[in-house]
């Protein structure tokens, strides 16, 4: 196991901005009542940071339909300041980096371009105590529940929702998420039904509205589906809507979900400070990193809130075996082509990699879909 030394400080500072294409275009709710369109790629933003000793981490922060261009040049920007700085500080530099761009605030793209810094430091402290980040940081499990999301968008048919909510089991996941939040809710509802009856009544199933309802719709449909026996509600009002989530919450006995939009902290406080949710679903990238997100999973936690982090499972699935209430990690492989490393799924879990930090590495194929590099280098490094 190798070991930092004293004098060990960063030498070099990477990032590059890709775009990773999907293999088709993908529709929620947003699309289905005009407010965006079809989604075709992921934007992520990496960040490699060497040491002088030449140990490495690897971090990324990822936009969708815009947004990763802003995040590249702020982190172009503040990035050189990393230079000299002792890696295992990472809570004294994150500090240092929201200082240096201050005049932009706390909150979305100066954070999630943090984010990837701060996903890097903590990969490499991993790596350089030879652990897997869950375990660095105190593993409850090895291995977490997972359910599916990318089979079940509101462009595929419902045989082909079906379909593949099936192959997603038989290759070992635990449960399925479906969108719902079309303009006609009778179709919702008639789409559910039929994929409630082909998965059976036990397999979990939740849905998913990205925002679509105002707080009267949300009730209705929340009253509607009681019986259905979901895992959750999800998004089922603007994202911003803390005292109306707060109301549907209370009103309903299935659990609400929300909170992967929101990109600060003080925004998922305000979540778990209401009882807006009954599981809070923070996003690291989004809300700024790793170490904010440490910062509302144990004030979640300590609420007595379940923790279910949104996307970047290669992420999550090391946050969620750390957490102390288990709850449920995003399967989504949109990024899975950016990186040379798959994880394990098997009864219904996803393991955690025994690699040490993430476990990641960016894949080489991946240089056909980078659009920006800069790198920064200590003098003399």
């Amino acid at each position: 196991m190798s070991v930092t030394a004293p004098g060990d400080r960063v030498g070099s500072v990477r990032f590059r901005r890709y775009a990773v294409p999907l293999p088709a275009p993908v529709s929620d709710a947003k699309v289905a009542t005009g407010r965006q369109r079809p989604l075709t790629r992921i934007d992520v933003l990496t960040c490699e940071v060497t040491t002088t000793d030449g140990l490495g981490g690897l971090g990324f922060s990822y936009t969708t339909r815009a947004g990763t261009a802003a995040q590249y040049a702020h982190a172009a920007e503040i990035g050189e300041r990393l230079l000299g700085q002792d890696p295992s500080d990472i809570g004294r530099v994150y500090d240092m980096l929201l200082w240096a761009g201050a005049s932009v605030g706390r909150s979305g793209v100066a954070t999630q371009a943090l984010a990837a810094v701060d996903v890097a430091l903590w990969d490499l402290k991993a790596r350089r105590a030879g652990l897997p980040l869950a375990k660095l940081l105190g593993s409850y499990r090895d291995a977490v529940r997972t359910y599916n999301t990318s089979g079940g968008f509101l462009h595929a048919p419902v045989e082909e929702v079906k379909a593949r909510a099936a192959e997603s089991l038989a290759s070992g996941i635990g449960g399925i998420k479906i969108k719902v939040g079309q303009p006609d809710m009778r179709e919702d509802l008639r789409r559910l039904a039929a994929v409630r009856e082909h998965l059976g009544e036990d397999v979990p199933l939740m849905v998913d509205a990205n925002q679509q309802w105002d707080r009267h719709s949300a009730l209705r449909f929340g009253r509607a589906v009681e019986e259905v026996g979901l895992v959750w509600i999800e998004e089922p009002l603007d994202a911003y809507d803390a005292e109306g989530h707060a109301r549907l919450a209370d009103a309903l006995d299935t659990p609400i979900a929300t909170g992967e939009m929101l990109s600060s902290v003080p925004d998922l406080i305000r979540l778990i400070d209401l009882r807006a949710c009954d599981v809070l679903q923070p996003d690291v990238p989004r809300a700024g990193g790793i170490t904010p997100y440490l910062k509302v999973a144990a004030l979640a936690d300590h609420a007595g809130l379940q923790v279910a982090p949104h996307f970047v499972m290669e992420i999550h699935v090391h946050l969620a075996a750390a957490h102390p209430r288990e709850s449920w990690v995003e399967h989504i492989e949109w990024l899975s082509p950016l990186f040379d490393e798959r994880l394990t799924i098997e009864d219904g879990r996803m393991r955690v990699p025994e690699r040490p930090g993430l476990g990641l590495s960016v894949a080489d194929e991946a240089a056909a879909w980078c659009l920006d590099a800069v790198e920064f280098r200590a003098p003399g490094g």
